[in-house]
């Protein structure tokens, strides 16, 4: 009995996620106005305990974005035989969706990276790492200056898709699946022919069926 007391105890004290808790907090006081020492105590941390797992409220979003990519890339469909344009929607829409919980924290996010260089730079850097993972779960390889170009475009590609995507208000994202498909189609013109792994030249990300 004694036993059954102490280990309910042990796990009613154990510390919570620190990213969840964070981005709780941040959803309802703005991100400016949590501080360090908040996150550490709704945890159930000390703040070593915090620094040594994250070191800043930034790392807090950029593991949290980390955890976004990891998803999206188990959360993808993609196949061989489809097209680079349709393997980029069915990447950028499964990302899209696990963020879909947190949209009004991405809006704020976004006001708070204005007036704070620390979580821009933060966004920035998780931007240009998911680019990539949403290039290579597309099977669309991108090294050199081709591969700049691409990541470019596609960096426009995504950025313009957020900002419909933060003002549609359909349970499924239909404006924003118009828009993306648009979008896609539209970058013929802007990135050409795409390589595959290995050198070698895939269809255009536009190609359709």
């Amino acid at each position: 009995m004694a036993a059954n007391k102490t280990r309910r105890k042990k796990t009613a004290d154990a510390p919570r996620d620190a990213v969840e808790v964070a981005l709780g907090l941040f959803e309802a006081r703005g991100y400016a106005a949590v501080a360090l020492a908040d996150i550490a105590e709704s945890a159930g941390l000390s703040l070593a305990a915090l620094l040594r797992q994250h070191p800043g409220k930034s790392a807090l979003i950029a593991t949290w974005l980390g955890r976004i990519d990891a998803g999206m890339l188990d959360a993808a469909k993609t196949a061989e035989d489809e097209t680079p344009r349709d393997r980029l929607f069915e990447v950028i829409m499964a990302r899209l969706d696990l963020l879909a919980p947190r949209k009004p924290l991405i809006r704020a996010l976004g006001r708070s990276a204005l007036c704070d260089p620390d979580l821009a730079c933060t966004l920035a850097l998780a931007l240009r790492r998911s680019l990539r993972w949403m290039l290579a779960a597309a099977r669309i390889e991108t090294e050199g200056l081709r591969g700049f170009v691409v990541r470019r475009g596609l960096s426009a590609i995504y950025a313009d898709t957020i900002r419909v995507w933060l003002a549609d208000p359909s349970e499924d994202a239909a404006r924003t699946m118009a828009h993306l498909d648009k979008r896609l189609r539209q970058a013929a013109g802007l990135l050409g022919r795409l390589p595959r792994r290995g050198g070698t030249t895939a269809e255009t990300v536009t190609d359709t069926h």
